[in-house]
């Protein structure tokens, strides 16, 4: 069976960029997902389509079809205010290269990357940390099937059913204080997200 639209699909794979392995798919646990709908990058899919179970091959995939180019737009600087909890500072969050996760102005977790920390401000780049780079995957096909009716309404494992009310974070309640909207920017909101 060939990989197309609605096939779930299992494959073991290694990524490299710029030549060091960044991520690689553990021993005897394949990555699965359903084929044309999204779920992984576009250069990806692409790749993949038309393969069988059994196929071993690289596919190399562009910033454009990947994570997308650098956006100088989502670095922004935040005030550092904005990374206190129960009005202490978190030093520990402030380092160049710390992911900290945070709220957007609709409730949803974004990971930004501590890129400059200066006197009042924080500088966060919300670029996706392969934003820009050229992805090198060595993969193999491991398996290939239809899609079920119920995998195709809800997901793979759920993800397309509805978040229950009490896992919806917002920028709101206890971290009101924290959150900021910033200029050039519209509905862009942040704080820090603590932990329930």
């Amino acid at each position: 069976m060939k990989i197309e639209q609605n096939k779930v699909v299992a494959v073991a794979y290694c990524l490299t960029v710029e030549g060091k392995q960044i991520d690689k798919s553990p021993e005897g646990q394949p990555l699965e997902y359903i084929h044309g709908t999204h779920m992984m990058i576009a250069g990806f899919e692409k790749g993949l389509e038309g393969h069988e179970p059994g196929d071993k091959f690289s596919i190399t995939v562009s910033p454009e079809e990947g994570y997308g180019t650098v956006n100088p737009k989502l670095r922004i600087d935040i005030p550092k205010s904005s990374f206190e909890v129960g009005g202490v500072l978190r030093e520990d969050l402030l380092k160049i290269g710390t992911v900290v996760p945070m709220f957007n102005s609709t409730g949803h977790v974004v990971q930004g990357t501590v890129a400059e920390v200066k006197e009042d401000t924080v500088t966060m780049d919300f670029n996706h940390q392969l934003a820009g780079k050229t992805l090198d995957f060595e993969v193999e096909v491991v398996s290939v099937r239809d899609a079920t009716e119920k995998e195709l309404n809800e997901g793979l494992h759920g993800e397309y059913l509805p978040l229950e009310e009490e896992e919806h974070h917002c920028c709101h309640g206890k971290n009101k204080g924290n959150c900021h909207k910033h200029e050039g920017e519209e509905g862009h909101e942040c704080c820090c997200k603590e932990d329930k």
